[in-house]
């Protein structure tokens, strides 16, 4: 691993101006205030403007309020206010009068052309949303404007799919199996019509926090839903951003509601979402025990879920793979946004025949490629993780791995210089299958790694967690890679490859990893209901 980055007191010079002042626009919901310590932008206007002063907003309505952090040097740098159950509801009731005319007036040509204006507001804002992005999640700026593409490229994607027979309005027609009788004509016409499902409540993440909005409010709006969107807590302005372009996009308003919470007033947003008759249908991402729980809030009122939850992503390199390759692709896999992806590989087997060879390549690869530090400056590959906590859970599975035989070869301690939030990149050795690094999730930079004699041995120990995300592999066997394609137990499998992620191509689990289908025209069934008509004739 190369030497951190030196950490800078108020962050990267370009990033610690001070805000100039907002244009005119003053909103009337999700109030922000930038911090003296914040940033600037090309186009202030992003983000609501400075209007909350001692907790009161306009006239003197007290307004609860949340601080916003950089993970990097944890200084506030904005104040979000903090909605609840009322404004939750409130945001329900708006989207619910919204949605008559969003679902029934327009077409699919007029939703499509919003939404490809929205993704075009996106590539032309791609610094502004980049700089945010960096400064409330903490990743390198590299890989923020990445995923302002890739945000950009669901709404996109499903500005064309909104024009598809496979969207709203849609369907097909059935060959009608009735006659008048014995050798009469047949009779009528059966249709099976796609209709829009309703209101929407869409909760999500703060490891990808523009594009996981995307990926739902995308396909939602393109069939005519309207959408109720809670953000993480962690992660609120891109959020703010986002819509605030959907706006200038042509949006209507209704169409897309916004509810900021923080995480006192979670829970309380969550159950309103889960339990309002309003909303049709509940999609979220984020860890799997929440999942459960919003499945059981949901179920009185029986929603349509989509749920996108945890992995615990294999990668195992068989005999006959391209080292250097799986190398780079075990680096792009684990170490993207500092290991804190739901896809991430976690558990790593390589074979005994090759395992001193692989590992001496990673580690120098590691050592090339890998820097840590404060996202927004120069060079930087390795962010932190997105709090103090984050970073204790982690170095807590290492240390029990370590009690339980492993070695760590490299890393394995928190960059102190550099803050709270920062640790090394990290590969422990002849980890334990009982380990907590080994069975769970670890959402950090942290490779755990195994080494494995038979192809069978290979897929048991993959197959053994009770979920199932993503798998990779690299090999170049065809016969094997088509058996093991077959039996890892995984919604996704990346071969030769570390990251596999597209607009275009279906995203999701089997077990507990979740339910459901994020992208591709899978992706667009699940705000859709069918309707049967019979046409009597």
């Amino acid at each position: 691993m190369r030497r951190p980055v030196a950490q800078t007191t108020g962050g990267a010079a370009a990033f610690a101006k001070a805000l100039v002042a907002v244009a005119a626009f003053v909103a009337t919901r999700n109030v922000v205030a930038l911090s003296s310590l914040s940033f600037t932008l090309r186009d202030p206007s992003l983000l609501p403007p400075l209007t909350v002063v001692g907790g009161k907003k306009g006239g003197g309505a007290e307004k609860k309020t949340f601080s916003v952090f950089n993970p990097a040097n944890k200084n506030v740098i904005a104040t979000v206010e903090s909605m609840g159950k009322v404004d939750t509801t409130r945001a329900i009731d708006e989207a619910s009068k919204a949605l008559p005319s969003w679902k029934d007036e327009t077409t699919g040509v007029q939703r499509g052309a919003i939404l490809q204006k929205w993704s075009d507001l996106l590539h032309a804002n791609t610094d502004d949303l980049a700089t945010i992005m960096t400064l409330e999640s903490g990743k390198p700026l590299a890989e923020s404007r990445g995923e302002v593409s890739y945000a950009a490229s669901f709404l996109s994607y499903y500005a064309g799919e909104a024009l598809r027979p496979t969207s709203a309005g849609g369907g097909i027609i059935i060959p009608t199996p009735f006659s008048s009788g014995a050798g009469a004509a047949p009779r009528g016409t059966l249709l099976a019509m796609k209709e829009a499902v309703g209101v929407t409540g869409l909760i999500t993440p703060w490891n990808f926090p523009l594009a996981m909005i995307t990926r739902k409010v995308g396909p939602a709006l393109a069939v005519g839903c309207t959408v109720v969107l809670k953000p993480s807590e962690l992660t609120p302005l891109c959020a703010l951003a986002v819509r605030r372009l959907g706006e200038r996009a042509g949006l209507p308003p209704g169409v897309f509601e916004l509810v900021t919470s923080d995480t006192a007033t979670t829970p309380e947003v969550g159950d309103e979402l889960c339990t309002n008759p309003n909303v049709k249908k509940i999609s979220f991402t984020g860890s799997t025990p929440v999942g459960k729980y919003l499945m059981k809030r949901s179920s009185d009122t029986v929603k349509r879920l989509s749920l996108e939850l945890g992995g615990n992503a294999p990668f195992i390199v068989f005999p006959s793979a391209d080292l250097p390759a799986a190398v780079q692709a075990t680096l792009a896999s684990k170490f993207r946004n500092a290991g804190q992806t739901c896809v991430c590989a976690d558990r790593f087997l390589v074979h005994s025949s090759i395992y001193d060879e692989y590992l001496s390549l990673l580690l120098d690869a590691m050592e090339k490629q890998i820097v840590v530090g404060d996202g927004s400056e120069e060079g930087v590959t390795m962010g932190p993780l997105i709090t103090s906590r984050a970073v204790d859970n982690v170095m807590e599975k290492i240390d029990e791995a370590v009690s339980m035989g492993a070695r760590v070869v490299t890393g394995g301690s928190r960059l102190a210089s550099l803050g709270d939030n920062f640790m090394e990149a990290t590969v422990v050795t002849d980890v334990d299958p009982d380990s907590r690094l080994w069975k769970e999730e670890t959402f950090g930079p942290v490779i755990a790694l195994r080494s494995f004699d038979t192809e069978e041995e290979a897929i048991d120990l993959a197959n053994d967690v009770n979920v199932g995300l993503a798998s990779y592999f690299c090999g170049g066997d065809m016969g094997q890679v088509m058996r093991v394609i077959k039996r890892l137990e995984t919604g996704m499998v990346g071969v030769n490859t570390g990251i596999m992620s597209t607009a275009v191509a279906p995203f999701g689990g089997v077990k507990e990893s979740g339910l459901g289908r994020e992208g591709s025209p899978i992706g667009i069934e699940e705000y859709l209901e069918t309707k049967y008509v019979y046409l009597d004739s």
